[in-house]
């Protein structure tokens, strides 16, 4: 089941042991909005999804949840 995309971006932060206050500045934003991406109060541009791909070094596809099967 994949999970909402806040809570990937809690997860891979985590696994990085990063407070949101060093992933915010890492990727450029507030510790405020990246507490409210993780929640769920708040999407994320197409500018902050690519900032977080680079700093996780995952793909966008990985990072949305898109099934394999859907890859060509």
């Amino acid at each position: 089941m994949k999970l909402p995309f806040g809570e990937q971006i809690r997860n891979l932060r985590e696994d990085s042991d990063i407070s949101q206050t060093a992933f915010g500045k890492a990727v450029g934003m507030t510790q405020r909005k990246v507490s409210y991406i993780e929640c769920g109060k708040c999407e994320p541009s197409i500018d902050d999804t690519i900032a977080f791909c680079h700093f996780f070094k995952v793909s966008a596809d990985d990072l949305l949840g898109i099934p394999k099967e859907y890859k060509k």
